[in-house]
């Protein structure tokens, strides 16, 4: 039987506490059912159990993340006989820490993010990797207290640096609410009957075609990246990307597509090339899955870019 798990992250006084408080008192989403409120620290608002039905709401402390453990967690299942589980998280902890000792019947139904509008700016300098590490799973991120004619442009920004999808919504210092509607233009014309990827619009197109797959499928790119071959690839199949620094140097990783080259031109490992090909959404082994595979119509050598490291600006 599923166990649906309610994730909110977020640094120290973000507002998870408040909005956890203001969930279990809506009858909307509470309406007696055993449910474990599972807390990664020790905020500095307390819960006030008397506001809402508390009779089937257990709480549950983990203060120390080695104690973050499957084991520990399937204890609680028998324990507590919950229906659902609500998870504060810490923010100073990464999340794979929790969804590698998720038990296989938890299942996270919702990750909201919240952030302290006035302290984002401070978190997000010093730790940097923390915040992307929330930023790039949340489908929500709620900037509260944020001051009547803020810049809305700087927080949103950022969390669309890791993310395209996640919903993005300002509460005022007032209360009001204000829904995230600025437009994302990429910066290529996905309807050229070539796109054009310049070198250092990389990291933002493979996003959108790690995210939107099926939208390029047919499609024929133009872009510059390095080539990888191994040993055990048959002689006609490559792997080209480029490196991408999403936030910092700890977080830059490779990232690759398969391509079908059948021409003349002979590549190694560690080659600038520079591809016109077509994307086919297929199955592939090396993938194990089904994936964007580049069909190459011309494949030739070519020099590094300016800046070789691929970032989002």
């Amino acid at each position: 039987m599923e166990m649906p798990v309610y994730l909110f992250t977020g640094f120290l006084d973000a507002g998870k506490t408040k909005f956890i408080q203001e969930t279990l008192e809506d009858p909307r989403f509470y309406d007696g059912e055993r449910t474990l409120v599972i807390l990664c620290e020790e905020g500095e608002t307390e819960y006030e159990p008397s506001k809402f039905p508390s009779e089937n709401v257990f709480f549950h402390t983990i203060d120390e993340k080695e104690n973050l453990t499957k084991k520990e967690l399937l204890g609680f299942q028998k324990k507590y006989r919950m229906q659902r589980v609500l998870i504060e998280y810490n923010g100073m902890w990464e999340l794979n820490i929790l969804y590698e000792n998720l038990p296989d019947n938890w299942l996270i139904y919702q990750e909201m993010m919240f952030v302290h509008a006035g302290t984002f700016s401070v978190y997000n300098a010093n730790m940097r990797n923390l915040m992307a590490d929330k930023l790039r799973t949340a489908e929500t991120v709620i900037f509260n207290r944020v001051k009547q004619g803020a810049n809305l442009m700087q927080y949103h920004k950022e969390v669309r640096t890791f993310s395209r999808s996640a919903g993005i919504i300002y509460e005022y210092e007032n209360g009001e609410i204000e829904y995230d509607e600025i437009e994302d233009p990429l910066p290529f014309d996905i309807e050229a009957d070539i796109i054009e990827i310049e070198d250092r619009d990389f990291a933002i197109w493979y996003r959108d075609l790690m995210e939107e797959t099926d939208k390029y499928n047919g499609k024929k790119v133009r872009f510059k990246g390095i080539i990888a071959k191994d040993s055990a690839m048959p002689q006609n199949v490559y792997a080209i990307g480029r490196h991408i620094m999403t936030c910092c140097a700890e977080d830059i990783s490779f990232g690759a597509l398969i391509m079908i080259y059948n021409g003349q031109n002979e590549f190694s490992t560690r080659d600038w090339a520079l591809t016109c090909s077509q994307i086919r959404v297929e199955y592939n082994e090396i993938y194990k899955s089904k994936g964007p595979v580049l069909y190459a119509e011309s494949l030739d050598a070519a020099l590094a870019p300016e800046q070789e490291l691929a970032t989002f600006y």
